[in-house]
């Protein structure tokens, strides 16, 4: 007989305290809330075994969580050695697992009453405005400010986001559910996890309403404090089933301050109105090229971002600020061809203190009340 059967064993009872300290890497609870903590045992030498239980079978985070799994039960006093064992759950695990996870049901947990989590959703009235760079700057930023935070690659065709915080990995599937690989800081899902090097996504309108869908309720986000949208350009199917999925998302416009792309822009306003959306603001990106003598070449003009905002702002009859001025930055363009965004690989440079402003401005903008739940009290006389 171990210890471990011993009620008296103060040991047992210190390392299952210990373990509460051991977070899953992916999903981000304590492993005995999450049921992964299968057997723990003292033997009279004062050997510790413990034995947890992984989510699938290849689980790309075993060794983590052994290592910490180890590291945690090593600082309970009055042990000589400590031997950590894991296994696969059984499928029928697996299922309570993902039921905890979904609190019994399968839900958009955005949309619930109460619910926290920031939600943006990145647009712009054309392709090749940098839409894409500024999501994940703007994610990456966040998420350095120590901000938990999730991106959706909605642009089911165009995909980009994998490629621009270095994601090499499919997501971890769990029974029904999906665990969103990390970069940066950056929970990121998209459909190009899924989608073979060089082949397109031939997609109509209503399977990518359903991927983004998926994206939303079929993934374990946990307890994001922002999560951002990479919109595809236009006002087309993609737009509009996220305003019907996610209706707390603001709209955050990108243009160029070429007048060309603040007009096409500006009719992101007529969408926003019909949908009932808050713009929370226009960032200007490409604003201009700073040259070696400390000049600034305006490439595509200037404006556009105050013209776009401006119109917007008569369009939803709501105030819609320039949250920006993103420079014109070669080293931009760079880190998301590399896999690491200007805002981690160059923290102070002048793009990147443009960008931490705006994420900051974002995530300071006071919250409205609509849809949340109120603490409120019948009073009796």
């Amino acid at each position: 007989m171990t210890t471990a059967e011993k009620p008296g064993d103060d040991r047992v009872a210190a390392i299952h305290e210990a373990l509460n300290g051991v977070m899953d890497p992916e999903i981000h609870r304590p492993l005995p809330e999450l049921g992964m903590v299968d057997s723990v045992e003292v033997d009279e030498d004062g050997i510790a075994r413990v034995h947890i239980l992984v989510t699938i079978e290849g689980c790309p985070m075993r060794d983590r969580i052994e290592r910490d799994t180890a590291e945690a039960t090593a600082t309970v006093p009055g042990l000589t050695r400590v031997e950590v064992t894991t296994s696969a759950m059984t499928e029928e695990q697996r299922r309570e697992l993902t039921t905890r996870l979904r609190q019994g049901r399968r839900q958009i947990p955005f949309n619930q009453p109460g619910s926290l989590t920031r939600i943006f959703a990145v647009s712009s009235g054309k392709g090749g405005v940098g839409k894409s760079t500024v999501t994940a700057n703007l994610a990456a930023a966040m998420a350095a400010d120590g901000l938990r935070v999730g991106v959706i690659d909605a642009d089911i065709h165009g995909f980009s986001m994998p490629g621009m915080f270095g994601i090499t990995d499919q997501p971890t599937k769990v029974s029904d559910l999906l665990m969103p690989p990390v970069g940066h800081g950056v929970a990121v899902m998209s459909i190009g996890m899924f989608v073979p090097e060089g082949q397109a996504v031939v997609w109509r309108g209503p399977k990518m309403h359903r991927a983004i869908e998926q994206f939303a309720s079929d993934v374990f986000w946990g307890d994001l404090d922002v999560l951002l949208l990479d919109l595809p350009p236009g006002t087309g199917d993609v737009a509009i089933s996220v305003a019907q999925l996610l209706p707390a998302a603001k709209m955050v416009v990108v243009t160029t301050p070429q007048q060309s792309a603040a007009s096409v822009a500006e009719r992101v306003g007529s969408l926003a109105k019909s949908t009932e959306q808050e713009i929370a603001g226009v960032v200007e990106n490409m604003a201009g090229l700073t040259l070696p003598d400390g000049s600034v070449m305006d490439v595509f003009g200037t404006g556009g971002g105050d013209r776009v905002a401006a119109t917007l702002a008569e369009a939803v009859a709501h105030p819609v600020p320039v949250l920006g001025r993103i420079g014109l930055d070669p080293a931009l363009r760079e880190g998301a061809d590399c896999g690491v965004p200007l805002v981690v690989s160059a923290p102070d440079s002048p793009t990147s203190q443009a960008l931490k402003a705006v994420a900051r401005s974002l995530v300071h903008t006071p919250r409205g009340l609509a849809g949340m739940k109120l603490p409120l009290a019948v009073a009796r006389s």
